[in-house]
């Protein structure tokens, strides 16, 4: 019971004690405060020589990277700033305030070194917090302050979206020299315990360096404290949203070539594609800064532009060889060489049915006419009547001759002979005959009109003459005019003549469409070549 009672006791004097204490506290520290500005200036710097140097320490934290403005080469950084110098004004005694170590107290009423950050980019100079300064029995004084800075940065593009940028923040004062002021690291680096990871940027390290730089308007050294911050890009967003597509619509150029060139839609395919790339390149344009220095992917879209314009120049060029007419010229013997041999080997093109070993064709050719243009009728019937030595058989009598091999070896034939076979075997057959030979002789001398309506009058005159027929078989050659058949042989040999035109003008075009296949081969191989090492050579960078 006693225990108890002591023991609360005790909790009751120290509550009534804590705030004797503080209070106690609160009126020190009012004593102190009046006691410390009562005779200070903050206009002044806070030593006792003028001829003695102020020693300011800084330190900076990297708290987050809020924007990369390539296009104006801006950085724009979250900071937290510490500076920490010695007041030989405002030192006290702790024993004579009560043990009061610290106080804190706004900073305007200190003296504040003029430090500045040299690059910066920041239009109203007013991104610092008035924040309260720290000050010790010693006179150190410590001043913390959160800072949003605007960094002139000089961004180099050339591997983009592979870059790595350094941006340089420089800090020092601006109206003292280094005989009055001298600035020093507290860290080789800055503080980046409390840094917020950004999307876009990949900080490597931020290392500081001091350097002491004479500059031409004063004799005076400044020193200066240069943070440089590495920074890395972060290319996921780039390549899945331009690399990407522009890979895609690359692959699609040389395909162009693989169109069939009666489709019509060759260079259709190669201007859209272009027009596809130029979309892209703007879009890569708009964030880039305007400089000399072209980004990579810039440089992959001006290669592929370039590429995909010429695809569709030379397909143009291929389909005019493609719809070459009846009127081209024949295959140069190089171009049947090296292309429809050599080159079309190469890139696999034969056409249909030719070996893909040898190249011969394995198709059966059409024979080709006889050299007299003659159409075998039998085994030696000739239509002209040249050679004759086989089976007639006459539809007229209903019956088969078979004539003589000797008959035929005897007789000399010529080219307007006709063989004219007659039945009679009546005695005015003779007359008949020489009847018709005179017919047939004033026919080619009076040039007269049809021969077929005539020679069906000589036929039937040889009958009537006759008397009859079936009793007397023999063969009469005669000759006749063949006036009325100038004209149909003629015509035949125009057809003739134009059927071989005509083949060869198809042969001709045949050997030029091939040609335009094999080029459009040639070049889908080797532009698809082209854009895969492109490809290669671009997403190496990313490696």
């Amino acid at each position: 019971m006693k225990l108890l009672c002591s023991g609360s006791i005790a909790s009751l004097s120290l509550l009534f004690f804590l705030p004797v204490c503080l209070a106690a506290h609160g009126r020190y520290a009012q004593k102190l405060l009046t006691d410390l500005f009562s005779n200070y200036t903050n206009a002044l710097r806070p030593v006792e020589d003028t001829d003695h140097i102020i020693n300011v320490t800084l330190q900076i934290t990297l708290s987050q990277i809020i924007d990369m403005d390539e296009r104006n080469q801006i950085l724009t950084t979250y900071l937290w700033i510490r500076q920490v110098w010695m007041d030989a004004y405002l030192t006290w005694k702790k024993e004579d305030y009560d043990g009061l170590d610290t106080i804190r107290i706004p900073s305007s009423y200190v003296w504040r070194p003029d430090i500045v950050l040299y690059n910066s980019a920041d239009d109203e100079f007013s991104s610092s917090m008035e924040t309260n300064v720290v000050l010790r029995h010693d006179g150190q004084v410590m001043w913390d302050q959160p800072a949003i800075t605007k960094s002139s940065c000089s961004v180099d593009v050339a591997f983009f979206p592979f870059d790595l940028q350094q941006c340089h923040l420089t800090f020092g004062s601006w109206t003292h020299n280094g005989n009055q002021m001298d600035l020093s690291n507290a860290l080789d680096s800055a503080e980046m315990s409390d840094f917020v990871p950004n999307v876009e940027w990949e900080v490597l390290g931020m290392p500081s360096k001091k350097n002491v730089i004479l500059y031409g308007c004063c004799s005076d050294p400044y020193p200066d404290i240069t943070f440089t911050l590495h920074l890395k890009r972060r290319a996921s967003f780039y390549i899945f949203n331009l690399l990407i597509p522009c890979m895609m619509i690359s692959f699609l150029a040389p395909l162009g070539f693989y169109l069939p060139a009666d489709s019509g839609e060759k260079v259709s395919l190669g201007v859209t594609v272009l027009l596809a790339l130029t979309v892209f390149q703007l879009l890569v344009a708009e964030s880039m800064p305007p400089s000399e220095s072209v980004p990579l992917i810039g440089k992959y879209y001006i290669a592929t532009m370039t590429m995909v314009t010429a695809s569709t120049a030379l397909t143009i060029f291929i389909m005019n060889i493609h719809h070459c007419g009846p009127e081209a010229r024949p295959v140069p013997e190089w171009a049947e060489r090296f292309i429809l041999n050599y080159l079309a080997r190469i890139c696999f093109v034969y056409e249909v049915g030719e070996n893909c070993l040898s190249g011969t064709s394995s198709r059966k050719q059409p024979e080709a006419p006889s050299a007299n243009g003659s159409n075998s009728k039998g085994t030696n019937w000739d239509v002209n009547g040249q050679a004759w030595g086989g089976r007639v058989e006459e539809d007229g009598a209903g019956e088969s001759l078979k004539l003589g091999q000797d008959f035929t070896n005897q007789t000399d034939w010529k080219e307007d002979l006709f063989v004219t076979i007659d039945h009679s075997v009546e005695e005015g057959a003779a007359g008949g005959s020489e009847g018709q030979e005179e017919k047939s002789n004033s026919t080619c001398g009076g040039g007269g009109g049809g021969g077929g309506g005539e020679y069906v009058k000589e036929k039937k005159g040889v009958g009537g003459e006759g008397g009859g027929r079936g009793n007397r078989g023999e063969i009469l050659v005669r000759t006749r005019c063949v006036c009325q058949h100038q004209g149909l042989r003629s015509d035949v040999e125009y057809i003739a003549n134009s059927y071989k035109d005509q083949r060869s003008a198809q042969l001709r075009i045949g050997e030029w469409r091939k040609v335009a296949k094999v080029m459009d081969r040639f070049f889908m191989w080797l532009f698809f070549i082209m854009v895969f090492f492109m490809s290669i050579l671009i997403l190496g960078k990313a490696i």
